[in-house]
């Protein structure tokens, strides 16, 4: 089964033994990204540095400026902690090691484009913008999200992409000294503190003979129960909102993000060379918003070659995604195989032959930069066990 194993640039740039350690895993291919969100990460191994604060959301790469030239809307370089083609040196290092390399880029989750450009942002039905989640029906983010995604996914030395948050993203995001946990938002809930309420989103709403005025009272009314603790963390959202309301905005957001979903997996197929393989991160439920952008499973196998479906403490989300029976399609079961972050590297062999059983035909490690010794000491015999 192949495996790959989730990078950052900083984690092989200036650290001559790295490449070399990834290669020494067992791994086949290593996930590294060229275009990210602001991140604090661990660095425990990198003889330079321990930790790595990246400020905000940027490529690590030099951007072809042609491109963007006389946009409002265009990717951040990085800073300090990936100057330069960052990606590009990490990618030549590990090639030199016989690793296959892939890139990683996160698309819709961007706080400093919602901070310079806060009419971008999702809204939610109480007016609260979230700066961290660009709304995706909006037709100049589209545009950079489709552009970014054919420019950072191709990179020279790459064999295909992954496209992180490649749809809609809502309230849930670990937003710096995070304090929303006071009230326990089941998926419902989250959904519906995730509904945008934007320009684009209201003529969106409309065109479906919505009236966005009252679609977001009839939201903030359906919210009520859940602040005043009276509502059941697992009710469906059409028993808060409505069968009628629910389907209503559930097709136009699937809609949306399905054109979204052909056009950037267009974008990066037009870039790339033949045989350029694409992949999402994906939710198999479709109205879920985040990393792993909800999608309709049998839609997303027509368009890009696969997905890669979270599936630490547990593979059920690959089921959907199996059921499709579409040949050549590749699942990718995501496991953390670090400790400190739940994931079990003790049972990886398990875990990996349990998501196979489900429909898995690959395997992503997330994440061999952010792991410690002990970890990553456990990950090459679990793979020598991996069929």
């Amino acid at each position: 089964m192949k495996t790959s194993a989730f990078l950052y640039p900083w984690d092989v740039v200036g650290d001559p033994d790295a490449a070399a350690r990834i290669a020494d895993l067992g791994v086949q291919q290593v996930t590294l990204a060229a275009a990210y969100h602001s991140t604090r990460a661990l660095t425990p191994r990198h003889p330079r540095h321990r930790i790595v604060t990246a400020q905000h959301a940027a490529v690590l790469y030099e951007v072809d400026e042609e491109r963007w030239a006389g946009r409002e809307l265009r990717p951040y370089t990085a800073g300090d902690w990936a100057p330069g083609d960052a990606y590009g040196e990490a990618a030549a290092a590990l090639a030199d090691a016989g690793v296959e390399v892939h890139s990683w880029v996160v698309l819709a989750h961007n706080s400093r484009l919602g901070a310079e450009h806060p009419d971008t942002s999702v809204v939610n039905a109480y007016g609260d913008r979230y700066p961290w989640a660009p709304c995706i029906a909006q037709p100049a983010v589209r545009a950079l999200v489709t552009d970014l995604a054919a420019e950072a996914a191709t990179r020279p030395g790459t064999r295909g992409t992954e496209l992180e948050s490649c749809g809609w993203y809502g309230l849930a995001h670990l937003h710096a000294h995070d304090k929303i946990a006071g009230v326990g938002l089941g998926d419902a809930a989250q959904y519906l503190m995730s509904l945008c309420f934007c320009t684009a989103c209201r003529d969106g709403y409309a065109q479906r003979g919505l009236e966005p005025n009252l679609l977001a009272s009839a939201v903030r009314g359906a919210l009520e129960p859940v602040w005043a603790g009276a509502a059941s963390a697992d009710a469906a959202v059409e028993k808060l909102l409505g069968t009628e309301l629910t389907a209503a905005t559930v097709d136009f957001r699937t809609r949306t993000a399905r054109t979204l979903q052909e056009a950037a997996v267009a974008a990066v197929r037009a870039a790339a060379p033949q045989g350029f393989q694409v992949l999402l991160h994906a939710d198999p439920v479709a109205h879920h918003c985040g990393a792993n952008a909800g999608v309709d499973p049998a839609h997303i196998l027509s368009v890009a070659d696969g997905v890669v479906v979270p599936c630490t403490g547990g593979a059920r989300a690959l089921a959907p995604f199996a059921e499709q029976g579409v040949q050549g399609a590749v699942l990718a079961a995501n496991l953390t195989v670090v400790s400190g972050m739940g994931g079990s590297p003790g049972t990886l062999a398990d875990d990996a032959a349990g998501a196979a059983d489900l429909g898995a035909s690959e395997l992503r490690l997330y994440h061999a930069g952010l792991a410690s010794d002990a970890d990553l000491a456990l990950v090459p015999d679990a793979l020598s066990r991996v069929g």
